[in-house]
């Protein structure tokens, strides 16, 4: 009898996703892809060239110096919480078979704070 391939399909490890989305840079990269994946294009004018502000975290279009946040128009917009927090909780909602409680996501987020890799 053959292996249910959904049942026994490899999952994604903790160690996949501290190598992918560990540090803070690596997750701002990973949205500016999902949000513009063919390069920024401003939301008022169509203009493909912009600035990264230094003092905040915002890009100014270069034509109508209209700012977008990375995160403004996600589910991740008005969070106080790093985007690494975030893709961790995502992470470990999708990889419990049976879900997973909020309380239990606490739990295991204040585990990988303490002991962070693991």
């Amino acid at each position: 009898m053959c292996k249910n391939k959904v049942r026994f399909q490899s999952g994604y490890s903790l160690t996949d996703l501290f190598r992918e989305y560990g540090t803070e840079k690596q997750c701002e990269d990973a949205v500016f892809k999902w949000r513009w994946p063919s390069g920024f294009i401003c939301a008022e004018c169509g203009c493909t060239h912009y600035y990264a502000l230094k003092t905040r975290k915002l890009y100014q279009c270069k034509g109508c110096h209209h700012q977008a946040s990375l995160i403004s128009r996600t589910i991740f917009e008005q969070t106080k919480l790093p985007l690494t927090i975030w893709f961790l909780a995502m992470h470990l909602i999708t990889q419990a078979k049976t879900g997973i409680s909020a309380l239990a996501l606490m739990r295991r987020w204040a585990f990988h704070t303490i002991l962070p890799g693991v």
